[in-house]
């Protein structure tokens, strides 16, 4: 008698093959969709390439999985950590844009190359040691900052055609409180599906001066072609401007401080859903590794940076089918889309007010994690040293504009974030009366006594 095939979603499935090869495609093609719209969003609002950021998703994640023995169920997408660099060194409203995004490129590369460092030392030293100088009263405001610092651009992006902004923004919080199943996964990419079709509707078919959408590039663009950069060459980072090589350096490096706790966070929840502890097996050295690199990779070939994506992690918790083989095929997915230039074209043809509008919530929601970050690990404010932490933090991070000096012939330009970020670290290791603790499920509060017998 045949074996029967197992049903999605009544217990947790760890090896997709019983399931078949089809549903198994179908699985795969659902994870590509769970991160696509986030994705494909990052270029369209840094002016990188929409074709190369896909490619080096799903190079970047089978990159991961090959780093952490095939053992995770992660799916490395575009990061939004990194929007307030790229905005400080390469604003895509500048004129200048495509000549600094090489130098915004070069400062991820090297942001990618900060998590070998952390790897190294969690190898060498143990986990314990390295993660105390990065606490939550320490990332959490980071990444408030990071989101509200954004809050401008989604504005500014809005303004263009506010009722077009609403319209998509209104989808996306529909579905994401409403929506049942698959669509309560994708409400990012509902938003600017449905966003586009009513543009379309009213600008292209109705007439409306200013919703009409411009199809003269995607008539242009062949259906099959190399994913390169903008501006046509295979590498993407420019070594001749040494100033800003520096200052991008500076202003970019900071961030990965944030983005590695965001990677630790991603890990243990991606590990609480499939009721395994990835930090312990295959071990966060490893992930910590794959992750950077597969950022390193995207940015020398002019991608944004990668990062573990959380819409996958629920995709995860309601198909309960935890192979990472599945997500593997979605990369490989990821990867197939990206030699289509004409798919390209059509995602570049996308309205601002619709960036504007799905902006307008993700920035929102970076700062929302921010928020989570402190309150799930019990930061206590009553404490004036955390109180004073958090507060130079976010007001560096928010108040300051970038900060120059020179060295030698060699300008430096540090952004608010990479202030905030420096000062935080600094002040949170030689304030006393630290009270948390990380080991292998998190960090956790404890007496300062307590914290050194261990």
């Amino acid at each position: 008698m045949a074996k029967e095939k197992k049903v999605i979603g009544n217990e947790g499935i760890t090896d997709a093959r019983q399931l078949g090869i089809p549903r198994m495609l179908v699985l795969g093609f659902q994870h590509m969709f769970a991160m696509f719209g986030a994705t494909v969003l990052v270029p369209l609002l840094t002016g990188l390439d929409v074709a190369t950021t896909l490619l080096m998703a799903g190079l970047g994640t089978l990159l991961f999985h090959l780093i952490s023995k095939g053992k995770v169920p992660a799916f490395l997408g575009s990061s939004f950590a990194f929007l307030g660099g790229y905005a400080a060194v390469a604003p895509l409203e500048a004129a200048d844009n495509a000549q600094k995004l090489p130098y915004a490129c070069l400062g991820v590369a090297c942001a990618g190359l900060v998590y070998l460092v952390l790897a190294a030392l969690i190898k060498l030293v143990g986990i314990n040691k390295v993660m105390k100088f990065f606490p939550p009263v320490v990332t959490g405001p980071i990444i408030i900052c990071i989101g509200l610092g954004l809050a401008g651009s989604a504005v500014s992006n809005c303004q263009t055609n506010w009722p077009l902004a609403i319209i998509a923004l209104a989808i996306v919080v529909i579905f994401n409180i409403w929506g049942k199943g698959m669509s309560k996964i994708i409400p990012i990419l509902l938003g600017v599906l449905g966003s586009y079709i009513i543009a379309l509707l009213v600008g292209n078919v109705g007439g409306v001066e200013g919703w009409a959408i411009d199809f003269t590039a995607v008539k242009e663009a062949a259906w099959i072609g190399l994913p390169v950069h903008k501006n046509n060459t295979i590498f993407a980072i420019d070594w001749s401007n040494s100033s800003l090589i520096i200052s991008s350096i500076v202003a970019i490096v900071p961030i990965s401080l944030a983005t590695m706790m965001e990677h630790i966070g991603d890990i243990s929840a991606i590990g609480a859903t499939c009721g395994k502890n990835f930090i312990k097996e295959p071990g966060l050295h490893r992930t910590l590794i794959g992750d950077g690199l597969a950022t390193t990779l995207s940015s020398v070939f002019g991608g944004p940076a990668n990062t573990t994506y959380g819409e996958n992690t629920g995709v995860l918790a309601l198909s309960k089918v935890y192979d990472p083989r599945v997500i593997r095929l979605a990369a490989i997915f990821a990867v197939v889309l990206s030699f289509s230039p004409k798919f390209a074209a059509i995602i570049n043809s996308l309205p601002t007010a619709i960036i504007g509008g799905i902006s307008f919530v993700l920035y929102g929601m970076i700062s929302a994690i921010g928020v989570r970050n402190v309150v799930e690990n019990k930061v206590d404010f009553s404490k004036s040293r955390n109180l004073i932490v958090a507060a130079v933090i976010l007001v560096c991070g928010l108040g300051l504009g970038s900060v120059s000096f020179a060295i030698g012939n060699v300008t430096i330009s540090l952004s608010a974030l990479a202030v905030a970020s420096i000062v935080g670290i600094v002040l949170n290791a030689i304030f006393p009366g630290k009270d948390y603790n990380f080991d292998e499920t998190g960090y956790s509060n404890a007496k300062p006594d307590k914290v050194n017998e261990k």
